[in-house]
């Protein structure tokens, strides 16, 4: 977030004494001015929210600047970058100091966003507006490439990397073009999605967590031992190949279970891809060796199967269980699913299915 801020107040200041609010900023219908004002409000009301962990509704309050607009002794611009750094310096502590666990409220698309989420959203506010504020004065902006990979690898799982982390994040959100892809016209970021389930949490792991665990990194969880296990690996490596070709859908990739009591990660469940258009989906699942058997693996793949059969794109979901792994077939079977065929060399392998 500092760098972000910085990289906006490095570019603007130079600029602080021409008329911010009698100019448009790009392509927004938004003056100069009033675009400053809301990085500013964006970010002190992200850091309300995440500070106060408010659960089902923006917090009720905004952000004023000194005296009247247009006025004698209305802050000035120099004064509106002043506030931006102080508010991005409000965020970072309240990212900085909440718990791994922390979660508020934030409507795109699953209604709460996490500390790392609400730092991407606020990083995300200052470049993108920075450069609609410096499109507008025609003054030069070049958005530093790590702080844009860093939004786009959090809050837009669904867009495919390109070779400018910048240019594609300017592309993500109508401004810019891409070789080979169609403008954008309509767009949203979208944190991670989070299902209780009895004593767990499933938490969606977003693209750069999914690379993270696949190169024997922890993914920003705290394991109990032995975590992650091979599985885990193996499907978040999964999930960052979907991200790298363009084709991962966050709501259908891979979840780190996560046990309440002490915010332990004790396993993975997820998808093997998206429905097909049969609405078929199938789900896999491992969980560290010191966590087994004590119910946690029936207990999330009940709530991850009520809620994908929830949806109207999912009629049926499918698991297959090595023969021999008495444990897993428990599993499934606990959970409603049933056994419809064998798979592989001599029937190797069970199939269940479950449906709506």
């Amino acid at each position: 977030m500092g760098d972000a801020v910085a990289s906006c107040a490095s570019a603007l200041r130079p600029a602080v004494d021409r008329d911010w609010e009698g100019v448009a900023a790009g392509g927004l219908e938004w003056s100069c001015r009033r675009t400053a004002e809301h990085i500013a409000g964006d970010l002190i009301a992200y850091a309300g929210q995440l500070a106060g962990r408010v659960r089902d509704r923006y917090a009720p309050f905004e952000i004023v600047l000194d005296g009247p607009a247009g006025g004698p002794d209305a802050a000035g611009n120099a004064d509106v970058l002043e506030v931006i750094e102080t508010t991005g310096a409000l965020l970072t502590a309240a990212a900085r100091t909440a718990p791994r666990s922390a979660r508020a409220f934030h409507p795109y698309p699953f209604r709460s966003a996490d500390r790392v989420g609400f730092a991407a959203m606020g990083v995300a506010e200052v470049l993108l507006h920075t450069h609609d504020i410096a499109e507008g004065l025609g003054l030069p902006y070049e958005a530093p490439a790590p702080l844009a990979e860093f939004v786009l690898t959090r809050i837009f799982p669904h867009v495919q990397p390109g070779p400018d982390h910048w240019r594609t994040l300017l592309w993500a959100t109508g401004r810019g073009e891409l070789p080979g892809r169609a403008p954008v016209t309509e767009w949203r970021w979208s944190n991670n999605l989070v299902l209780p389930a009895g004593r767990l949490t499933l938490e969606g792991v977003t693209p750069a967590a999914a690379a993270d665990l696949a190169a024997d990194g922890d993914g920003g969880f705290a394991w109990a031992e032995g975590g992650p296990f091979e599985g885990t690996r193996e499907a978040a490596g999964m999930t960052a190949k979907a991200y790298q070709e363009g084709v991962h859908r966050p709501e259908f990739g891979l979840f780190v279970l996560v046990r309440a009591e002490d915010d332990r990660a004790i396993g993975g469940m997820g998808f093997h891809g998206a429905p097909d258009e049969d609405g078929r989906a199938e789900i896999g699942y491992d969980l560290t060796e010191s966590a087994r058997g004590h119910g946690y693996a029936t207990e999330a793949l009940r709530a991850l199967a009520a809620w994908a059969l929830a949806r109207q794109d999912v009629t049926s979901l499918f698991a297959t269980v090595d023969r021999d792994n008495a444990p897993s077939r428990g599993v499934v079977e606990r959970a409603g699913f049933r056994r419809v065929s064998e798979e592989g060399e001599d029937g190797a392998q069970f199939a269940y299915e479950l449906r709506s």
